[in-house]
């Protein structure tokens, strides 16, 4: 191959065309990185010689990217954000343990978070960096230790471990169910009196979404075709739930991850247990296969799994039936 193509770009100048690229602006640029203007114009200049291409159409008044300048911005940006990260992440490994954890945002808002002051009381000296996304991460990510997921068991890796599976049931607020059971709102005692409230409805197009319907909840307690009040559409399960607690409606919602709500009162099961269903998709805890077992990420791993028994045993769900293939801490 030609030297010429192989020789790597300098990263200077990638910086600088990555600044003038997002504010379309050498001037801009210019401050941002703390050089001239001038100085920015050259790196640009020496880039574009490298490339034998040009990078941006020159105006008297506006910057604009060229095709190779686009073709370039989309492939410099990832690469300067991972980069930056990692970097980040070295120098902070200088002093404190952390963990770096990947869920889904509603997981995130209703299990984890409300629930990690237990385990900063017990590992103080231990960060956890969460990153909630919908967007599944890949497994071989070397900026994750472990991810949470919510899947079916034949879409997660062998080593995935069971944290409980999920159970469906229609909640609402002891708000809305006074006001049924006092006759200031329609009655809520039975499948039918459904019709006569909103339902909260996750907007969903995963597969996993028909599971968790309304439509299918109806149609397994006789009432295919009822239609509510009205439906409302959310985006995530925790906006169904925070809708639910507000008392605008009837949720959907997801048992295991709401049980403390129903705990402490903000949330009760209009039909009780009988209202509810089991749905076919689990809750995974995964280890990520190149990520270094150090202390801080077994303590972290151990502690999920102990939470996860606390889940269980609150919605009477029994222990996994396989078993767990991580060593604890202990071991």
């Amino acid at each position: 191959m030609n030297a010429q193509i192989r020789r790597p770009l300098s990263l200077d100048g990638l910086r600088a065309f990555e600044a003038v690229a997002r504010r379309l602006s050498f001037s801009a640029a210019a401050e941002e990185l703390f050089l001239t203007q001038s100085a920015v114009s050259r790196q640009i200049k020496s880039l574009e010689e490298e490339l034998g291409a040009s990078l941006f159409n020159r105006g008297t008044r506006r910057v604009e990217l060229t095709a190779a300048g686009i073709a370039l911005q989309q492939a410099v940006v990832p690469s300067l954000e991972r980069i930056d990260r990692t970097v980040r992440q070295l120098r902070v490994q200088r002093g404190r343990e952390h963990v770096n954890v990947s869920t889904f945002p509603s997981f995130a808002t209703l299990w984890l978070m409300p629930r990690l002051t237990r385990f900063q009381q017990l590992h103080p000296d231990i960060d956890i960096r969460l990153s909630a996304t919908e967007k599944l991460i890949d497994l071989d990510d070397p900026e994750v230790d472990l991810c949470l997921r919510y899947d079916f068991q034949r879409n997660v890796p062998a080593h995935a471990e069971l944290m409980f599976g999920e159970t469906l049931s229609p909640m609402a607020s002891p708000w809305l169910l006074e006001q049924s059971r006092s006759g200031r709102a329609p009655a809520l005692a039975e499948p039918g009196d459904l019709a006569a409230h909103a339902l909260l409805e996750e907007d969903d197009h995963r597969p996993s979404a028909a599971f968790m319907s309304w439509r299918r909840w109806l149609k397994l307690h006789g009432q295919a075709q009822l239609e509510p009040r009205r439906w409302i559409y959310l985006n995530y399960t925790h906006q169904q739930v925070q809708g639910a607690v507000a008392g605008q409606g009837v949720a959907l919602a997801r048992v295991a991850m709401v049980h403390d709500l129903l705990e402490r009162g903000e949330l009760v099961e209009p039909f009780g247990p009988a209202g509810r269903i089991p749905g076919e998709t689990c809750y995974w805890l995964i280890l990520l296969p190149q990520a270094r077992m150090r202390p801080a990420l077994r303590a972290f791993a151990d502690w999920v799994r102990d939470e996860a028994a606390r889940t269980r045993a609150a919605i009477d769900e029994p222990p996994p039936a396989r078993p767990l293939d991580a060593p604890r801490a202990s071991d």
